[in-house]
């Protein structure tokens, strides 16, 4: 159900605190170290690196680590201060950092897949280790001793990862666009239930273990929030990006989900707001306003002497309709169409200012960001991209 996006004004300046520059390719993930002034990132040009700011006011390298592979992703925790790094050769190796964050001490490697890890979720509660790959491959491994506990093997190359520590169910998304949950005992799983809503490969996950609602971004440039714990199997669709769908992240204290694009665009979605779920499209052989044959209605058009028409579809009703009868264009917030979209003239009518208005800020980070992350404690907010740098900005941004 694509949407006809618009070009839209941004809505505020984000205020940049900081550049981090000095990588050699480009930095695929990386995170702010809570209470410190650090960050960690990882990066195609096979380096691990630990940033911190100095007197100067700049972050300057405290560790620079080469790994023997490109670094894909990582995850850190910062209660261990553990970091575990997945590689291009499927490798993924762990380190403890000193508590000063000068020094990475390898604890242990293992060979989580046969190629390119592309997410980890290190879980401390449990002591596992979750992985994706290319490899088509979802497993899991102890963290402790290193051993693989199991795998599931998905239906195409899987880049969501989540998973809700209460009910042990992971959640995989892949590029076939479907999001496959299982549930996850100490050395098996079992198939809970799979669903598909995009048109394009799931790009990104994000899970919110409180109100039990899974985010989903894609490379169809769409959001969907599933409705896991509630009203269970309702989608509600958000548009607010002109490409796809790179990474998310949640600030849960202030419900809002923070999205960012290839396009460079940033996107703040107040989640604390009663939203509609979107409507299937129906079928129909005419115009379901007009009655206007569409063009492959042979007998209708042969029966009534008219040239059949093309088919279009109201975005707030879902009804197949002609374009004369959905000449106007209206954005739907509470729909997720932050973007003006077709709708049919009666609907177009029925829309007021009040549901007019935005429920989502937007940014332009000035680069293609491949990884978003959110630090609650500060309300910092990190993109890397594939300029080979690393933003930091201010609070503020999150403030709708």
């Amino acid at each position: 159900m694509a949407a006809e996006p618009q070009p839209k004004a941004l809505t505020r300046k984000p205020l940049l605190l900081n550049k981090v520059e000095g990588s050699q390719d480009v930095v695929n993930m990386a995170a702010i170290v809570p209470k410190e002034d650090g960050v960690i990132s990882v990066s195609e040009d096979r380096t691990v690196r630990v940033w911190l700011k100095r007197d100067s006011g700049q972050y300057w390298p405290s560790i620079y680590h080469a790994m023997p592979s490109p670094c894909s992703c990582m995850s850190f925790n910062p209660e261990t201060r553990r970091l575990s790094i997945g590689l291009d050769n499927g490798t993924i190796s762990e380190f403890i950092l000193s508590e000063d964050y000068n020094k990475m001490t390898l604890v242990k490697s293992y060979q989580a897949h046969q190629s390119r890890v592309i997410m980890i979720l290190f879980v401390l509660e449990m002591e596992w280790v979750l992985s994706t790959g290319q490899d088509k491959h979802f497993t899991w491994h102890c963290s402790e001793s290193g051993q693989r506990l199991g795998g599931y093997r998905t239906s195409a190359g899987a880049c969501g990862l989540q998973f809700d520590v209460e009910t042990r169910h992971v959640f995989v998304g892949d590029h076939s666009g479907q999001v496959t949950i299982l549930k996850l005992e100490q050395e098996s799983c079992s198939l809970v239930t799979t669903f598909k809503g995009h048109t394009g490969g799931v790009t990104a996950l994000c899970w919110d273990p409180i109100q039990r609602v899974l985010f989903s971004g894609s490379s169809d440039h769409s959001i969907i929030m599933w409705d896991i714990g509630g009203r269970k199997g309702t989608a509600i669709e958000l548009q607010g990006h002109n490409d796809k769908v790179q990474s998310l992240s949640y600030a849960h204290h202030t419900r809002q989900l923070i999205s960012c694009g290839a396009d460079g665009g940033i996107v703040v979605w107040n989640m604390d707001v009663e939203r509609q779920e979107t409507p299937e499209w129906l079928d129909s052989d005419s115009c379901q306003k007009c009655d206007q044959p569409f063009f492959w209605n042979f007998k209708q058009m042969w029966d009534s002497k008219k040239i059949g028409l093309r088919q279009h579809h109201c975005r707030k009703c879902g009804k197949a309709v002609c374009g004369k009868c959905s000449s106007k264009r209206s954005s739907i917030p509470l729909m997720g169409f932050e973007f003006e979209v077709r709708v049919c003239d009666s609907c177009h009518e029925s829309i007021t200012d009040e549901e007019r208005a935005p429920t989502a800020t937007f940014h332009d980070s000035k680069h293609n960001i491949v990884h978003v992350h959110f630090d609650a404690t500060r309300g910092w907010l990190l993109t890397s991209g594939t300029d080979k740098v690393i933003k930091v900005g201010a609070k503020n941004v999150l403030q709708l």
